[in-house]
């Protein structure tokens, strides 16, 4: 497996935010937004243009569809009932959900409950008539991951939205950090449908980011689509508006090799594939302070 070397993360992370969108290194094609309100409206406005691309041609949009960020859902709820722009024919593959330490589902009300911000945020402002069905609401939980599985292989996804993780994650395909079970980036690649335990690094920078730091409320487990799934779709955007928390992991997005210590590198084998960030989430701290000695580069 390939290894990110500080002096390599180092040379990425002092590109300042301004040089990355036309930079000469990208692996993967990267569009700016100035804040969540921006991006927010993006988001909705490209993923409601293209569902009525597909129901001009008479055809179904399949999609997996994160919980997150949250700045697109009452822009894409707007537009949708604003425009008159059926869901009827949307199926939407939700890719991933956080479980117990039993892999049973965490109470609606829990703010790591996605389905329960899903249905409150994505689902319910839509008017009743251009509503997603139910059966084309394919929730993933610990024990369907099979079922969904099938559904995903019946048909190619035509688009992924989705975000990523401060090791880069793509759905919860985190970095796998069990001393004793490695896996290569092969395997990464092929891996698919799953209920997994989440990495320490990923409770605490959700315990930071909720809770206070209080690590002891974070959902200890999630089931995740595979990055199979994810990169098997006919296009792929990712979108991030969190900040600090991501800044790191989309400079090794950008520049890095693939690797399994960051996930998100599969996507550079893609042919399309766009990030999209918001400035403050394209910074970087070591960009900013040339006067730091950090004994690499």
């Amino acid at each position: 497996m390939d290894t990110i070397q500080s002096d390599e993360l180092y040379q990425w992370c002092k590109i300042p935010c301004q040089e990355l969108e036309d930079h000469p290194g990208l692996k993967v094609r990267l569009r700016l937004c100035r804040d969540s309100e921006e991006m927010g409206q993006v988001m909705a406005r490209e993923l409601v243009d293209e569902i009525r691309g597909h129901n001009d041609r008479e055809e179904p949009t399949r999609a997996i569809i994160p919980c997150g960020p949250s700045c697109w859902y009452e822009p894409f709820a707007r537009l949708v009932n604003e425009e008159r722009v059926s869901l009827r024919n949307l199926i939407v593959f939700h890719m991933d959900e956080c479980l117990d330490w039993q892999a049973r589902e965490l109470p609606r009300k829990h703010p790591y409950c996605f389905r329960g911000f899903m249905e409150e945020r994505f689902y319910d402002p839509i008017a009743e008539d251009l509503a997603v069905p139910e059966g084309n609401r394919q929730w993933i939980a610990g024990d369907n991951v099979e079922v969904v599985k099938r559904r995903i292989d019946e048909a190619p996804v035509d688009i992924v939205y989705g975000g990523w993780g401060q090791d880069g994650h793509v759905a919860y395909n985190q970095a796998r950090r069990h001393p004793f079970s490695h896996v290569t980036i092969e395997e990464v690649r092929e891996s698919s449908v799953r209920v997994q335990e989440n990495n320490v690094d990923t409770i605490l920078a959700l315990a930071q980011r909720t809770f206070g730091a209080a690590y002891q409320f974070v959902p200890p487990m999630s089931v995740t689509l595979g990055m199979r799934e994810v990169l098997g779709a006919k296009r792929i955007r990712l979108f991030s508006d969190t900040g600090a928390w991501k800044q790191t992991a989309l400079r090794v997005a950008l520049f890095g090799p693939i690797t399994a210590e960051y996930p998100i590198t599969l996507l550079q084998e893609h042919p399309d594939v766009l990030l999209t960030a918001t400035v403050e989430t394209a910074r970087h701290p070591i960009s900013e302070h040339p006067e730091w000695d950090l004994g690499v580069g």
